[in-house]
């Protein structure tokens, strides 16, 4: 029983000293963070337990504000954090912000995660427009930000379009000009492939020595009407002052601050100031020594991969070569296969080429032989024709002259036909009559072929009849009709013989008068035909062979 009520008193002790508290979220430019806090607590205790959260030993930039109906207002540190006008709903909600700003970031700033802080909320203020920036600044401050987060540029990495999604400018910059955002990109881009090389922590500083030059940067503006007494009595008070009494209260807070700050920076470091220095110092230059470290391991490694690359290559190409001289020796041994195949097929074709030379060389010889015998042929065959067209050009002179023959024969015909007629009506008229005187007429001559008839004294003998005419008129009609018969069969033979000797003809060598004759054997001209014959008796025997040679 006493061992039950020693433990009730024990617990009943625990739970009276256990403290109570209530719960903080502290929102920083990067992240959220949730604190117990003793209900005693002043602003001081929980302004250090953020700052040793987070790392922080530059505290007197920082505070944490809040927000009272539309007005901003900062956590007093000598004060209970309950005590300030803040709401009662947990979680109560603070805003860890940089409260004063110094005037040289790069000397000023010691820690990283202080420039880090300072870089994230100065950044913030002028996309939000709180601070005014040029739009030239704007673009230059942008790119120190993407170097910031994204590293080197690299273009296999970053194409284009990997800022579209990021807020980088003002909206009062992107508005102020006729610009896609594609073309403001290409312009942050090419400053961003500027800065090659630049660590995350240097690029923000560089961001923050461009945005300190700005007029409105550290700057909070107020409607003010109350005054300010300097401690110099012989400057004039200024007077200014505000309709809302904490307005008045932050400004009085901010003013003390800056010029505590402004004081700070004329006394020499404290101590710990001067360790923080030191260990920045050496911070840097371990992170420095780091960085060209890695950088030479970087340049090693590429180096290295680039090594790897060109033996990879040169090994994949001595592959490729092995390859390639692997194919060209089966190449080269089917290639002396196919060469002893193919000497051996050309030795036998050399066999056979000269097999077919000698017969060729018979062959010509026989051609040779045998273009002699053509010419002798042609020769001959011209001169049978010259001969032909000789003896037809006589049988047709013969033929003419049989043809005056028979016209003249007929003439004579009619002649004693006429003379038989008086000769009868001669020997009428003497029959009828009783007496004449005695006549001795003169026989009027006939020609040779003409049977004769004679009128002598007074007797007439008359031996001429008329079954002689008819047989002298048939034998004429018989030889004109063998003649057209036999000239028919000479036309039929030289048509025969020019069918012959045309296959021979060499048209390159037709003379014109070839031409002529050709033309003049294609309208089927006799008269032609005929005076080309009478042609060629005119002329020499001489001329005659050298136009056939011609042909």
């Amino acid at each position: 029983m006493a061992g039950a009520i020693a433990s009730r008193m024990s617990f009943s002790s625990l739970k009276r000293k256990q403290p109570k508290t209530f719960t903080v979220r502290i929102v920083t430019m990067d992240a959220e963070m949730e604190f117990n806090c003793e209900m005693k607590w002043k602003g001081k205790d929980l302004f250090d337990l953020v700052c040793r959260t987070l790392g922080l030993r530059e505290t007197w930039f920082f505070g944490l504000q809040y927000t009272i109906k539309d007005t901003v207002a900062w956590l007093k540190m000598d004060k209970k954090v309950l005590d300030h006008d803040v709401s009662k709903e947990e979680p109560v909600t603070f805003h860890f912000l940089a409260k004063f700003y110094p005037e040289n970031a790069e000397e000023e700033l010691v820690q990283e995660i202080t420039q880090h802080l300072f870089f994230l909320q100065v950044k913030k203020q002028i996309l939000d427009e709180k601070i005014y920036c040029p739009p030239e600044a704007s673009v230059l401050l942008a790119s120190y930000a993407v170097q910031a987060k994204y590293g080197d540029y690299d273009p296999s990495v970053h194409k284009r379009g990997f800022l579209a999604q990021e807020e980088l400018l003002p909206k009062r910059v992107i508005n102020l000009y006729q610009m896609t955002p594609e073309m403001w990109e290409e312009r942050i881009t090419a400053w961003y492939a500027e800065h090659r090389g630049r660590a995350r922590d240097e690029a923000e500083m560089e961001y923050l020595k461009i945005a300190q030059d700005l007029e409105m940067y550290g700057v909070n503006y107020f409607t003010i009407r109350f005054t300010i007494k300097p401690l110099d009595k012989k400057i004039d008070v200024f007077k200014f002052n505000s309709s809302k009494l904490r307005v008045n209260k932050l400004i009085l807070q901010l003013c003390i601050g800056n010029h505590d700050l402004f004081m700070r920076r004329r006394k020499a470091d404290s101590l710990e100031v001067q360790q923080m220095k030191a260990q920045a110092r050496e911070e840097k230059a371990r992170k420095q020594m780091e960085r060209q470290r890695l950088a030479r391991e970087k340049q090693m490694r590429e180096e290295a991969e680039r090594t790897r690359d060109e033996l990879e290559r040169r090994l994949l190409q001595m592959k490729e070569e092995a390859t390639m001289a692997n194919e060209a020796l089966m190449r080269s041994e089917e290639t002396a296969d196919l060469l002893a195949e193919k000497a051996q097929i050309t030795e036998e074709e050399a066999k056979l080429l000269a097999q077919k030379a000698a017969e060729a060389e018979q062959e010509m010889q026989r051609i040779k032989a045998t273009a002699i015998r053509t010419e002798e042929e042609k020769r001959l065959m011209e001169q049978k024709v010259l001969e032909a067209e000789v003896l037809a050009l006589k049988m047709a002179e013969e033929s003419e002259r049989r043809a005056k023959e028979a016209d003249q024969l007929k003439q004579d015909l009619q002649e004693a036909r006429e003379a038989e007629r008086r000769a009868k009506q001669k020997l009428l008229e003497i029959t009828t009559k009783p007496t004449y005187p005695p006549m001795n007429p003169l026989p009027a001559p006939l020609p040779p072929d003409i049977p004769s008839f004679n009128l002598i004294g007074d007797s007439l003998s008359f031996d001429f009849k008329d079954t002689d005419m008819k047989r002298l008129s048939m034998e004429i009609e018989k030889e004109k009709v063998e003649y057209m018969e036999k000239s028919k069969h000479l036309q039929e033979q030289l048509n025969e013989l020019k069918t012959e000797i045309e296959a021979l003809k060499l048209k390159e060598r037709e003379t014109a008068l070839d031409i002529l004759h050709n033309e003049n054997s294609d309208q089927g001209g006799t008269s032609s035909k005929h005076n080309t014959i009478k042609k060629l008796t005119l002329q020499s025997a001489k001329s005659r062979v050298a136009f056939f040679e011609e042909l």
